[in-house]
């Protein structure tokens, strides 16, 4: 977790980000990152943060009261 949030240092989004993540990874996408931790989705999750393969977006002030996300 430290590493990644070296990459996302708000923990808020960070775990907004991990938690999308790991809701693809259970959809059966595929990991970006070879993961030895078979037993975890947040593993990967996390690693991919950490080698810069996923980035995020956050919604503006319009964005959102425009309701869109």
């Amino acid at each position: 977790i430290q590493g990644a949030l070296k990459v996302i240092d708000d923990p808020t989004v960070l775990v907004n980000v991990v938690s999308r993540r790991v809701k693809q990874l259970r959809r059966v996408n595929r990991a970006l990152v070879e993961s030895l931790e078979k037993l975890s989705t947040e593993a990967p999750a996390l690693r991919e943060i950490m080698e810069g393969k996923i980035s995020y977006e956050l919604a503006s002030p319009a964005d959102i009261a425009r309701g869109n996300r």
